[in-house]
């Protein structure tokens, strides 16, 4: 069993006597003053205009009311992250995760979703951070270049079970981790700072989402908040190198699991008492010089209160990675018009993006690989959760010989669409009829979102051979009324199996 530590606080000494310490601490200081540069000359430094309105704004939010639609929003998120840490469960990222988490489960502070096992609140929002993401079906947010949910929605469960929160305190502290997150890289100018930095965005808007999250549901005053930006800032990591990731662990780690726990951990920090510098934005050597010298920090703050990033984030329809959902509405579209035997095909010529291209071509996983699932969805004429985690249909000749007919091609004209996803599909016929369909909103995104019972239906999908249709029915009625829960503990019920 592990062992907590009590941790022992060194008495200050009282009165004005000098002692041998004293006095080589007040020559320290001296030397120090002496042989320093002048920018490590510690000194009280204002806060920026930025950093007083969003430290003032994420204090009030775990109190403030939300618009009705975005609540609606924040419920459809909430749910929709919470069906993909079950269906990830059952992956290997989960896999791994749970093996981390028995070292930790001891603990009875936190749920760790699909299990029967509990966590501290960091341990916790990094396991279930690597469920969130484990899949390929959690939700992202193409301004910012993040997957917010996966990395948020962990941090704003564990340490709201920690200080005990309800619900309607949770969905606020998760609305306010989608727009501090995503605000930070749009503020560096999200596509350009992922294609010229070689760090992850994902990473980057994850950490900040989930210590806002964290932050709300510990109640930070405005003074904790910039506290809490200053640790999150010192642990804002990732690099793009996950895009190598065969396994998707790495990448659920770099995604969630890091995240989710940094964030949680910055806020556990600060409400024990740590405190830092005013403002990490600002003054010398602070966040934007180290990471971004060319980034807009007023962005941080632009429509705060005005523009919810929740509602400009995308809800997959398809349980695959994004830039493989446009091809897949097209195929869908246009099977929807005339139906369409695989037999009956010669060529299918999907149009992306270089971007969007580059990063699903012919991958050795199933649901990033736009060849396979374009011809699973040529079979099957829909592309459901369990083909798109169904490695051995790779290997089978009946979805090869499909395969062989996908044409993958890399349009300079998408490119320059980013970051909206677009795909244009032409599907050859036998016979020489094309059939072709564009897609320029893909389902589940912003300005084209799927409906209340749409997102129920992808849930059901997702839960229901996990939890069982019954308990899957009670997860998903809790949920869409998560503003009603009068302390987020009792979630274990119906996050956890039976």
């Amino acid at each position: 069993m592990r062992q907590r530590r009590k941790g022992r606080v060194p008495q200050t000494t009282s009165g004005g006597a000098l002692t041998r310490r004293s006095v080589l601490q007040g020559m320290g200081v001296g030397l120090a003053a002496t042989v320093l540069p002048s920018r490590f000359v510690f000194a009280a430094d204002p806060i920026s205009p930025v950093m007083n309105t969003l430290s003032n704004y994420m204090s009030d939010a775990g109190a403030r009311a939300l618009p009705p639609d975005v609540v609606e929003k924040a419920k459809h998120h909430i749910l929709d992250t919470f069906a993909a840490m079950l269906s990830g469960s059952e992956l290997p990222p989960g896999r791994a995760a749970f093996s981390f988490a028995a070292d930790y489960d001891t603990d009875r502070t936190a749920t760790i979703v699909g299990s029967h096992m509990t966590a501290g609140a960091p341990e916790a929002a990094l396991i279930n951070g690597m469920l969130a993401q484990a899949d390929e079906t959690d939700d992202s947010h193409e301004f910012s270049q993040s997957h917010p949910g996966c990395a948020t929605v962990p941090a704003a469960l564990a340490a709201g079970e920690q200080f005990g929160i309800d619900g309607a305190h949770f969905l606020r502290a998760v609305t306010l981790g989608y727009d501090v997150g995503p605000r930070v890289t749009m503020s560096f100018g999200a596509i350009d700072f992922r294609n010229n930095s070689h760090k992850s965005t994902h990473a980057i808007a994850g950490v900040f989402g989930a210590a806002a999250a964290a932050g709300c549901a510990a109640s930070l005053s405005a003074q904790q908040m910039r506290w809490l930006l200053d640790y999150t800032a010192q642990q804002s990591s990732g690099i793009g190198a996950w895009t190598r990731d065969g396994q998707h662990i790495e990448k659920a780690f770099v995604f969630a699991g890091m995240t989710a726990r940094s964030g949680t951990t910055a806020a556990l920090l600060v409400h024990a008492g740590f405190n830092g510098i005013d403002d990490i934005f600002s003054g010398a050597d602070n966040y934007f010089q180290a990471y971004a010298p060319n980034a807009k920090p007023e962005m941080l703050i632009e429509k705060l209160g005005e523009r919810y990033e929740i509602t400009r984030t995308n809800i997959k329809k398809w349980t695959v990675g994004s830039p493989i959902q446009a091809p897949l509405d097209a195929m869908y579209n246009i099977f929807q018009r005339r139906p369409v035997k695989a037999g009956d095909v010669k060529e299918v010529v999907i149009r992306l993006s270089q971007t969007e291209a580059n990063t699903v071509d012919n991958r050795e996983m199933p649901d990033i690989s736009l060849q396979h699932m374009a011809a699973v969805m040529l079979i099957d004429g829909t592309a459901s959760f369990a083909a798109a985690h169904d490695r051995t249909r790779m290997t089978d000749p009946a979805v090869l010989a499909q395969k062989a007919k996908i044409r993958l091609v890399r349009s300079d004209e998408l490119q320059k669409l980013e970051p909206d996803r677009v795909a244009i599909v032409d599907i050859t016929l036998n016979d020489g009829t094309v059939l072709t369909d564009r897609v320029d909103a893909v389902r589940g995104t912003y300005t084209n979102p799927m409906t209340r019972e749409e997102v129920v239906q992808k849930a059901r999908d997702l839960v229901d051979p996990i939890l069982g249709k019954a308990a899957c029915t009670k997860f998903i009625d809790t949920m869409l009324d998560i503003d009603k829960v009068k302390n987020v503990r009792d979630l274990r019920s119906v996050l956890q199996k039976a």
